[in-house]
C-alpha cells in the first residue's frame, strides 16, 4: 500500500512539471512571435494594421457564367427555341448561329433538334444563313396598320397585330382616338377587335330616332330575350333554361330580381352604349348644358 502510493505521488509530479513546461514553451513562443511582428513592421506603418484583408482570389472569375451558359444548353429543346424567339422579337433583327450563340447562349449549330424546329417554326423567318422574327401581318407603321384593318369591314382581333411591330399598340391607340377605327371587345372571347372607321359613309340620327332607341324597354327575363332573338333568326349567346335547371340540380336557388323603376335620360344617365358616342352626340337632355 505504502509503494502503491509513493508511485502515485511521483506521477503527479512528473504530471505537474509536464505542465509547467508546455506553460513555459507557450509564452516562450508568444513573445518570440510579437517581438519578430515589431521588427518586421517599418515605423510609420501602424495605420496598415487597421487595413481589411485582401480578399481570397477566386479559382476562376467566369465559373457561374459557365455554368449558367451550361444549364442553357442542357435545357429542353423547347425552353431554347422561346430564348431564340423571344430575342427576335425584341430586337426585330436577323441573326446567323453565331450571332445567335453570342447573344443567347444558344447553340444552334451544335443542336440539329433545335436548328430544325426554328427552321420549321411559324413565328421565325430563315432565309439560308440568318434568322429573323416572322409576324402574322408584315407592317411597318401606321400607315400599314390603317390600310389592314380596312380590309376586314368584319374586324380583326387585335392579338394578331400585336407582334407586328415594335409600337403597333400605341399606333391602334392613335387611330381609335383620331377616329379612323373602332376598338371593341367580342363578347365570347373578351378580345379586342378592330373595326375601320369608313369616312365615306358618315351616319347621321335624328334626336328623335335616339330617343325611340333608348326608350325601348327589354323584356325582364333573360328567357324572354332568348326566344326573342330566336324569333329573328338569331342564336342566343346565352341558354338561361338551362343554366337554371343545372341550378336547381345543384341546390342554388334563384332570386329573383327586383324590378327597376324606369327612369327618364339625364345628364347623370349611364349610357350603355358609351362605345357610340357619335349616336349621342347631339341628343337633347333636358337640363343639360350642352
Amino acid at each position: 500500500m505504502t509503494s502503491l502510493n509513493e508511485s502515485l505521488n511521483k506521477f503527479k509530479k512528473q504530471q505537474e512539471k509536464c505542465q509547467s513546461t508546455l506553460t513555459s514553451i507557450a509564452a516562450r513562443a508568444g513573445s518570440s512571435r510579437a517581438t519578430n511582428n515589431q521588427k518586421s513592421a517599418p515605423a510609420g506603418t501602424s495605420s496598415a494594421n487597421s487595413k481589411s484583408p485582401a480578399p481570397a482570389v477566386k479559382f476562376s472569375n467566369d465559373t457561374e457564367r459557365y455554368q449558367h451558359i451550361n444549364s442553357i444548353r442542357k435545357a429542353p429543346v423547347g425552353a431554347q427555341i422561346k430564348r431564340v424567339i423571344d430575342l427576335l422579337l425584341e430586337t426585330r433583327q436577323a441573326f446567323t448561329p453565331e450571332q445567335i450563340k453570342e447573344a443567347c447562349h444558344v447553340d444552334v449549330n451544335a443542336n440539329k433538334a433545335v436548328f430544325d424546329s426554328l427552321r420549321k417554326n411559324p413565328k421565325v423567318n430563315y432565309d439560308g444563313r440568318c434568322f429573323s422574327y416572322k409576324s402574322k401581318h408584315d407592317l411597318k407603321d401606321k400607315n400599314q396598320l390603317l390600310v389592314l384593318v380596312r380590309k376586314f369591314p368584319e374586324g380583326i382581333a387585335v392579338i394578331d397585330l400585336k407582334d407586328a411591330y415594335p409600337n403597333v399598340m400605341e399606333d391602334l391607340q392613335a387611330l381609335r382616338a383620331a377616329g379612323q377605327i373602332w376598338l371593341l371587345s367580342n363578347f365570347d372571347s373578351q378580345e379586342d377587335i378592330a373595326y375601320p372607321n369608313d369616312p365615306r359613309v358618315p351616319i347621321k340620327v335624328d334626336d328623335d330616332l335616339k330617343q325611340l332607341f333608348r326608350g325601348i324597354e327589354l323584356p325582364r327575363d333573360m328567357i324572354d330575350i332568348e326566344k326573342d332573338l330566336q324569333k329573328n333568326g338569331m342564336k342566343p349567346a346565352t341558354n338561361t333554361a338551362k343554366r337554371r335547371a343545372m341550378a336547381q340540380v345543384h341546390g342554388i336557388s334563384q332570386k329573383p330580381k327586383p324590378k327597376k323603376k324606369k327612369h327618364e335620360i339625364s345628364k347623370r344617365t349611364k349610357l350603355t352604349n358609351a362605345h357610340l358616342p357619335e349616336l349621342f352626340q347631339s341628343l337633347n337632355i333636358p337640363g343639360s348644358l350642352m
